[in-house]
This record gives structure tokens, sequence and C-alpha cells, in this order.
């Protein structure tokens, strides 16, 4: 389906016949982490392998969930912005991006992307907008940003000429240095117009006890199924948002940020072993 009158959905009518399940992909077990049912015994096993490392990456699944949310209701409510670019979308759950803009705002535009089958195969969930917004899906890698920035969906439903709320939460630490992620968030961010804002999420190693800082590394190195996450240090995580104006508190933990009014007491930053940031483009 593909139109792009207000209330109107454009995605894909039918999943993709890619999905795999013998291999874990970062989408299903993440789903797993936050109790979903759409995972296989692959994600499972994965997941708990990380787990075993990290007993509280499920704590951090959450507080990274709730991040999306806060970080959306303070772009429509406080930052006025009605188009918002989520990459990295994850299996629909609960307050998706354009239910919680929605909610503020139904004129809301979203676009989602994901480059998980399991994902497109649930896209209808993502495509029930307001009768005055829209959303689309796009079945495409944050490493293309040029596929996502000139896909016809993308097209129909955002107009680039005025500000964009581009959601990177818990998808950069999936690409790698040699895929060089500071190229690829530029080009985005080159292709939205000023008062735009960038909101991302980083997982790090900051907060680890050492051997556990290496065993992430060395799996992230090795292409393990079980890894491929690229812990990265704040300063790292800070650089994401060069040239940008960071909104208050800053970058911080995603349980931290923006969460006067989240359930108490919060995580410690270590049980989570997560960044977040909002920055406007000037």
């Amino acid at each position: 389906m593909t139109t792009d009158s207000p209330g109107t959905t454009t995605g894909p009518a039918h999943p993709s016949d890619r999905i795999d399940t013998s291999v874990a992909h970062p989408a299903r077990r993440y789903n797993y982490w936050l109790g979903g049912k759409d995972n296989f015994q692959a994600d499972r096993d994965s997941g708990d392998i990380v787990a075993a490392s990290f007993p509280t990456i499920r704590t951090a699944a959450l507080e990274n969930r709730r991040f999306l949310q806060r970080a959306v209701r303070h772009l429509a409510r406080e930052a006025g912005i009605r188009q918002f670019l989520d990459i990295g979308t994850g299996i629909p759950t609960a307050d998706n991006t354009h239910e919680v803009a929605q909610a503020i705002a139904p004129e809301s535009r979203v676009v989602y992307v994901d480059n998980d089958p399991i994902v497109l195969a649930h896209a209808r969930a993502l495509l029930t907008s307001s009768p005055e917004g829209a959303t689309a899906y796009i079945d495409a890698d944050l490493r293309d940003p040029e596929r996502i920035l000139r896909h016809p969906d993308l097209l129909r439903t955002i107009d680039l000429s005025r500000p964009v709320g581009l959601m990177l939460v818990a998808i950069l630490h999936f690409v790698g240095d040699e895929d060089d992620p500071y190229a690829v968030v530029t080009r985005l961010l080159d292709a939205l117009p000023p008062g735009s804002y960038l909101a991302a999420s980083h997982a790090t190693h900051d907060y680890l006890p050492p051997h556990v800082a290496q065993e992430a590394k060395a799996a992230a190195r090795g292409g393990s199924p079980h890894g491929l996450i690229n812990l990265r240090t704040r300063a790292e995580f800070i650089r994401f948002f060069d040239g940008l104006e960071l909104m208050e508190p800053g970058v911080t933990s995603v349980a931290e940020w923006r969460a006067e009014d989240a359930p108490q007491p919060r995580p410690a930053a270590a049980e989570v072993s997560m960044y977040g940031g909002v920055a406007r483009k000037g």
C-alpha cells in the first residue's frame, strides 16, 4: 500500500520470506529481553549468553525503550516536531513512535526503517496512523543512508524541507567502525533542515567490569552472533552530536534523561550501561 494523504499508511502489504530462525538477530533478541514473543530459540540463546555477562540487560532494554518514548514526547510537545524518521525500529510493541507523537500532535508523520524481515512481517502494527497524520515503513539498512533518503515512501510521507526528528535509538552500536557510523549520521543530518533533531542512544562499556568489557569488544570484533555490539565510550558517543546543540541534561544514562516522572527509584547507570541524548541542528 502506498498513499500520501493524511491518515493513510505507506509500506509493505506482505512480510518477506527472508527470516532465518537459526541465526540470532538484534531486533528479535531485544524483543526477548523486553518479554516479547516474537523471537526464536537462536535469539533466546544469544540473549541468555549476553545476560550471563551483563545480568541487567533486560533493565537496559526496558529503560532504552522508555528513553525513546520520553524523547519523542519532548520533541513533539516542547520542540514542535511533527515529522519523525525512526531508523532501527525493532519489533512493534506498546507506545511506538507514531503512537506517542500522534497522542500529542495527531498530524505527526512517521517513517520507520528496519532491515529485519520479522519487523517487516509486523509492519502493519506500525502503519496505524491517526486520521490526520501518516506513517510509512521502509525495509532498509542504516548503513545505506542514500537508499533511505531517496526512498519514494519516505519522500511521500516526510517533507525534508521541514524539521525532522531523527531517531537512532539503540542502533548505532550495531554499526562497526569499518562502516564509519559517524559519516552515516552526518549524511542523514545533512539531508535535514535546521531545526531538526537527533535523538540517539548507545551501549557503552564505561560501567562494565574490565573483563566483561573485553569480552564484549572481542565478540564485536569477531562478528559473534551473540555480540555484534560495538560498545563505545561517552566521548565516542558524543561525537555523533558534533555541530549540534545538545538539549538539557546533555548526554547521560538513558535511565536518567528527563526521567523525573519515570518510575522510581531510577536504575543505576551501571545497570543500564547505555547513554542517550537529544540535540538540535542549528
